[in-house]
């Protein structure tokens, strides 16, 4: 499925390139690992081959894609994604983390508007801010070696789904 020098995007971590195919011994018998140097901070994870697709990773998103992530950042969300607002911070955290372990953009880009527009009717906690900037990061990494743009441009992209020319959010919130 994955081969060396191909990027594959592993869940809650990113986008990370394949640079090696190791084989440990494990428990006596013996299992091949995909070396995983993410791209965001250069660490190396190391996924069994065998567990690769169970374990979450996949391929980098296509082009056609990224038309989706942006529609749902501008989608107004649903009755259950706004009862989460209404649940003590701890409770929404853990549903968002959940979210963003599964490694789907759709997901992640949901996390991101929910908590950008929670933004706007109460102050998020330090952990809620966090998760904010790690969901922006994700998508923003992906969609930009997806389509092959400069990050800042894609960040900039986000950004305009979010702030209007009238709106009064600093631009530093996003």
């Amino acid at each position: 499925m994955f081969g060396i020098g191909d990027l594959a995007v592993y869940p809650g971590y990113g986008v990370g390139k394949i640079v090696d195919i190791e084989t440990k011994e494990i428990c006596g018998s013996m299992t091949e690992f995909l070396a995983i140097e993410l791209i965001e901070n250069g660490s190396k994870l190391f996924v069994p081959k065998a567990a690769a697709k169970s374990k979450g990773l996949r391929p980098i998103i296509g082009e056609d894609e990224v038309e989706n992530i942006l529609t749902v950042l501008q989608t107004e969300r649903t009755a259950k994604e706004k009862k989460l607002d209404t649940q003590t911070w701890n409770r929404r955290h853990r549903e968002y983390m959940e979210k963003i372990k599964t490694g789907s953009v759709i997901e992640i880009a949901q996390v991101m508007r929910d908590l950008y527009i929670l933004q706007g009717e109460k102050e998020l906690s330090s952990g809620e801010k966090n998760m904010l900037d790690q969901a922006k990061g994700l998508l923003v990494r992906e969609v930009s070696i997806a389509t092959n743009t400069d990050e800042s441009e894609v960040e900039e992209e986000i950004r305009s789904v979010f702030i209007s020319p009238s709106a009064e959010m600093p631009e530093a919130q996003i």
